[in-house]
């Protein structure tokens, strides 16, 4: 995500006085709460969905998660290979190819 977009979100939430309420439980609760939003685009069909209420829930996720990562100072390039790291190494491709297998049962 481009440096000027984080800003943006975090302006956003320092200008409304609003990091008070941004605990890290709350922002945990936040984000569950806008990815049923976000699954709710798709409750009743797979394929038929309205692409634009997908795109505002999406954000709404991703926004709660950029203030999360700033509230905890965590890096999200840093945590999202390290965790890459174990899905490859949980995952291996002559294993895991074309399947949705569980790690453990494959």
């Amino acid at each position: 995500m481009r440096e000027d977009t984080i800003k943006r979100i975090l302006k956003f939430t320092e200008d409304r006085d609003w990091d008070q309420f941004h605990s890290p439980a709350n922002l945990a609760k936040s984000i569950s709460i806008e990815a049923n939003e976000l699954l709710e685009c798709f409750q009743w069909s797979d394929t038929d969905y309205d692409i634009n209420h997908v795109k505002e829930e999406l954000a709404d996720v991703m926004v709660y998660c950029i203030d999360m990562l700033d509230k905890l100072k965590l890096d999200a390039d840093e945590i999202i290979n390290a965790k890459m790291d174990k899905n490859e190494a949980k995952y291996p491709v002559s294993k895991a190819r074309g399947k949705a297998t569980k790690y453990d049962k494959l």
